[in-house]
This record gives structure tokens, C-alpha cells and sequence, in this order.
């Protein structure tokens, strides 16, 4: 019965993330088109500098919030009116923070300035967002992911009318606040005519639940410092031009990650209630995940390698083909970066976040490093390259090194074991014949194939 509420959820997101792929890839290809490599770089820039203070705006609350709430299901009223609260106060600083921060650095552009100001009040309204982990925690995502679904069609009839109009670049830049305070509003409306417990703020509860979240506060702080430092230096080393076509790479390859997200988010409720009941249970649950999210992102990487040159030049055109070769490296980071995810899955059920810090930091100072490095030399895929080998030692290579979390590390070679995802695959199968045919003489035939 668990597993077809898992499957349903799935299925719920999968195809409205699908249709909001679809039209983002199609809205932001316009976009980048018409923007340029300059300005879509300049974008990307505003997007790097918020996503360095985003961490601090959530207080780590997406990373805890579904455990919270599965954990106190009596007092989730006060758990999410307080997050939401905590997250509000903190946005107002992180705003400050942004403007002051890219009025000494980027000091003599206002342009800059403007942009990555309009873009950080964007902030507020992801806060908001929290309330859809109230959602994941009862496995009912199909809510908040029809809402975001909806948004994003409004939403793009804007960029559209944008785009007609011939708007600058800061009209672009306030879309994102837009996006997210619709996502936030329907969110809240649905969560009320769902029988959701009155939002309250519980001064006593701010401690404990900073308490359990700071570790992921520093924790994806160190984690956006690795993905957006090389957005940043590739600005500052090799201009706005080459910082537009790392961004246009970085959307290509991470086109179908709404699919790797979906599955995570729709088993981590099930990993936290596995570790309740049988730890052989609550093994298997990671090394499902593992193998699940591993194989699909090689699949996708080997796609993304073979067809490069076509998805970009459909995408983006003739002037973003520089893009190619940084897309050929990026494809292979997805792999890596969804195993980080599970991980810390893992780390929040073992309850090891301080851990955390020492993983991400260790990631931070190697990737600031080979940026430094390889920038200078390969440009904007020297940055993807300097991505993949910190995502691979982070999140692969550094678990047989770090005592806390080697035994993660076998629950992940079991799920990459070929053996474990071909088991895997027939008991899926077996299920899924059995939900289209119980009786029928179709699925008993494939049974007897393939030895289910």
C-alpha cells in the first residue's frame, strides 16, 4: 500500500514538473535569446549572489521540515508558522546583506547593482514555499505541484508579454519574486482548505528548531558556495559573455532533474518512518534510492554527452554554441550531486548534521581552488570541470575517508551494485504488472520471463 502512495505521489510531480520543464526550457530559451550572453550572464550573476544568502533565509528549514512536522504531527501549526516567521526576519537581513555586498563589490554598476537587488526581494516569497513540506510529509505533493504548474503558465504569459514588448533586463529580474509569491499564496489557500492546523508563532519553539537546522544552514551555505562560485569568478575572470554560457550549460543539464527531486522528496517521508521499524527496512529504503537516482542520472548523462551539440543549437542557437563542451562535462555532475542529496537524507534520519559542516567545507575549499585554477585556462569548462571533481569527492570519495558516514557509503555501492538495480527493476515491474493485470494472462507470461 506504501509503495503505491509513493508511486502516486511520484507520478503527480513527475508530470507537472514535466509540463513546467517543458515551458520553462522553452520560455528560457526566448529568454536567453533575446537577452544575449551578457545580460542572461547577468542574470545568472544576480541568481549566484542570492542563492550565497538563501541558505540563511531558510535557516535550513527545508532540509528539517518534513522530520519536524512527521515527528510533532500534533503541533505542525507552530512548527510551520514559526518557520515561516523565523524565515521572513532573516529575508529582510539576507535583502540587506545582497545590496550592500554588490554596492562595494560591483561599486560604478548600477546596473548590476539594480538587478541583483530587484532579483534578492524574490526571497520573501521562497520563504513562503516552506509550507509545501507540510504537503511531502503526508506523501500528498500532487497539491503543491499543481499550483506551481499553474503559476508558471501565468508566469510566462508575463515573460511572453515581456518579450514581445522589448522590456529591459530588470523587468526579467523581478519575474522571479512573482513566480514564488503566487507558488506561496496558492500554497497557504491550500493548505487551509486541506485542514491544515492554524499558522502561530511559538517564541519557544525558535530554539529548538534552530537548534536541529543551523548544521544545514552552514551545510548549504558551503554547498550554493561550490555551486555558484563559479558563476561569480567566472564574471570577474572571464566577463558577463562566458558566465552566460556556463548558465545556458548548467540548464541543459539539469533539464530532467525535477524527475530525481521528485523521487527523493517522495521517499524521505518513507526513509524517516523505515528507521522506526526495521533497520534492514530502513537500508534497503537508501540503497533503493541510490540505485534509483544513480541510473537514472548516468542514462541521462550518456544522452546528454551523445546529443550535445543538438540540444544546445535547438535550445539556445548558433550564438551559444560555446556552450557544447562545458554540457558534455556538466551532464556527468548530476550523478554526483543527487548522491550529496541522499546523503543528507541519511545524515538528517542518523541525526549526524554536525558532520555536515566538515563534508561542505571541505567541498568549498576544493572547489574555490580548481576554479581558481582551471578558469584561467579552459574558461567556463574548466568551471565544469572543477564542479564534477568537487561534486565527485564530496559526495562519492570523501565517504571512505571520513569515518561518520562510511557506512552510508556502503548502503550507496550496494545500490550501485548491478545485481541490487536489476532486483530492484523486476520488483518494480512486478508491481506495476500487478496494478495493470492481476489476473490476466499477460503479466503471469511476463512473470515466468523474467523470473519475477
Amino acid at each position: 500500500m506504501e509503495s503505491k502512495r509513493i508511486t502516486k505521489n511520484v507520478k503527480w510531480v513527475v508530470v507537472c514538473k514535466a509540463a513546467q520543464s517543458i515551458l520553462q526550457l522553452v520560455i528560457g530559451m526566448l529568454s536567453a535569446r533575446y537577452l544575449g550572453p551578457s545580460n542572461y550572464g547577468l542574470i545568472n550573476y544576480a541568481k549566484s549572489i542570492v542563492a550565497f544568502v538563501m541558505s540563511f533565509a531558510q535557516l535550513g528549514m527545508n532540509s528539517t521540515l518534513v522530520k519536524e512536522l512527521i515527528d510533532h504531527p500534533t503541533r505542525e501549526g507552530q512548527v510551520l508558522g514559526t518557520s515561516l516567521g523565523m524565515g521572513m526576519m532573516s529575508s529582510f537581513v539576507c535583502t540587506l546583506s545582497v545590496y550592500t555586498f554588490v554596492s562595494i563589490v560591483n561599486a560604478g554598476e548600477p546596473q548590476t547593482i539594480l538587478v541583483c537587488l530587484l532579483y534578492s526581494l524574490s526571497m520573501f516569497f521562497q520563504v513562503v514555499e516552506l509550507i509545501q513540506y507540510w504537503f511531502h510529509s503526508r506523501l500528498q505533493s500532487k497539491f503543491p505541484s499543481i499550483m506551481a504548474l499553474i503559476t508558471y503558465v501565468v508566469v510566462s504569459s508575463y515573460k511572453i508579454f515581456l518579450l514581445i514588448t522589448g522590456k529591459s533586463v530588470y523587468w526579467f529580474a523581478v519575474v522571479y519574486s512573482i513566480e514564488y509569491g503566487l507558488t506561496g499564496f496558492a500554497l497557504l489557500m491550500i493548505y487551509h482548505k486541506r485542514g491544515g492546523q492554524k499558522l502561530q508563532f511559538d517564541l519557544s519553539l525558535v530554539k529548538p528548531l534552530l537548534k536541529r537546522s543551523i548544521p544545514y544552514i552552514w551545510a548549504a551555505m558551503m554547498v550554493t558556495v561550490f555551486h555558484n562560485t563559479d558563476h561569480i569568478m567566472l564574471k570577474f575572470m572571464n566577463g558577463n559573455a562566458e558566465n552566460g554560457y556556463y548558465s545556458a550549460a548548467i540548464t541543459c543539464a539539469s533539464v530532467c532533474q525535477f524527475v530525481f527531486l521528485a523521487v527523493i522528496d517522495s521517499m524521505r517521508p518513507v526513509v524517516v518512518k523505515k528507521k522506526k521499524e526495521t533497520i534492514q527496512e530502513y537500508e534497503n529504503s537508501v540503497s533503493k534510492l541510490y540505485c534509483i537516482i544513480i541510473y537514472l542520472a548516468v542514462l541521462q548523462g550518456i544522452a546528454f554527452t551523445v546529443f550535445a551539440d543538438l540540444v544546445v543549437y535547438i535550445l539556445y542557437g548558433a550564438e551559444y554554441m560555446a556552450s557544447v563542451p562545458v554540457l558534455k562535462i556538466l551532464a556527468w555532475q548530476i550523478p554526483f550531486s543527487f548522491m550529496g542529496k541522499i546523503r543528507n537524507v541519511w545524515i538528517l534520519v542518523e541525526e549526524k548534521q554536525k558532520c555536515l559542516w566538515k563534508i561542505n567545507l571541505a567541498g568549498v575549499l576544493l572547489n574555490v581552488a580548481l576554479n581558481y585554477v582551471m578558469i584561467p585556462l579552459w574558461g567556463a569548462s574548466g568551471a565544469a570541470l572543477a564542479s564534477i571533481l568537487t561534486q565527485a569527492f564530496t559526495n562519492f570519495g570523501l565517504g571512505f575517508i571520513y569515518k561518520p558516514i562510511r557506512s552510508n557509503n556502503r548502503l550507496m555501492l550496494q545500490g550501485i551494485n548491478p545485481a541490487y538495480a536489476v532486483r530492484t527493476l523486476r520488483n518494480i515491474l512486478k508491481i506495476k504488472l500487478a496494478e495493470i493485470n492481476r489476473k490476466g494472462r499477460f503479466t503471469v507470461w511476463i512473470s515466468k520471463k523474467w523470473r519475477l
